[in-house]
């Protein structure tokens, strides 16, 4: 179909509109149909990383109920996440739970210049714990503690990861071989993860972090890591095409 270009309308390329693509072509405005009726190709490489942006989109969405997340180093925070979920192991989940989110060890939660925290879990005095390699000395002029906790829930029959963050005070924690932990019996539950992270916040609204992953004793992911998972999920998008 071929219209005469209208006075005033200005095109130096080509747009999509309602399933057209209208272009000039010697002074006239060209539309053709844009829809393509050709199945979408999905290889295995390109299922896997679809998961991967798919699973990365679902904690990044479950990362902010919290508040903003904390990603200094790239252009938005967002992006900073992202960069760092797509080093995390490959979950396999069907269409028809897309959005769902599972616990993984390393998890990033934040990711700025300060010196990591480096965090394990373990017991103090039989009591669990949280174990850091923080002391006290290492801390940084207003810097403040802030701990993030994430528990796995099925909620109807998709899972998702669920977060939560307060700010730790050091007076709460034990020190133990000259580091400070954070012990409590909650870090026994295996259906949860933590990751305490530095801040250092400016009079100018800025802010200094430290690159935190979670650590847990969640196994609740291994399920929908084995060959069986990945074949029912990408049967679920249509299958896999050569």
């Amino acid at each position: 179909m071929k219209t005469k270009n209208p006075k005033g309308l200005v095109m130096t390329g080509s747009f999509r509109s309602a399933g057209m693509t209208f272009y000039l072509r010697q002074g006239q405005v060209v539309a053709r149909v844009s829809k393509s009726m050709e199945r979408r190709c999905n290889t295995q490489g390109q299922f896997v990383q679809r998961q991967k942006m798919r699973h990365a989109i679902a904690l990044w969405q479950m990362l902010k109920e919290p508040g903003t997340p904390m990603f200094t180093e790239r252009k938005t925070a967002y992006l900073g996440f992202v960069s760092l979920a797509n080093r995390m192991a490959v979950v396999y989940v069907p269409k028809s739970q897309n959005d769902a989110s599972l616990l993984l060890s390393g998890m990033p939660v934040s990711g700025g210049t300060l010196p990591p925290v480096k965090e394990s879990l373990g017991e103090v005095g039989g009591t669990a714990a949280l174990l850091t390699n923080l002391k006290v000395g290492d801390m940084l002029p207003h810097e403040e503690l802030r701990l993030y906790t994430a528990t796995q829930r099925l909620e109807g029959k998709t899972p998702r990861v669920r977060f939560k963050m307060r700010r730790v005070e050091v007076g709460e924690m034990t020190e133990v071989d000259g580091c400070l932990a954070l012990v409590d019996s909650v870090f026994a539950d295996e259906q949860k993860g933590w990751a305490l992270v530095r801040v250092v916040p400016s009079a100018a609204g800025e802010v200094r972090c430290s690159s935190q992953g979670l650590v847990t004793r969640c196994t609740y992911y291994l399920p929908y890591t084995t060959d069986g998972a990945f074949r029912a999920a990408a049967q679920s998008y249509g299958g896999l095409t050569a």
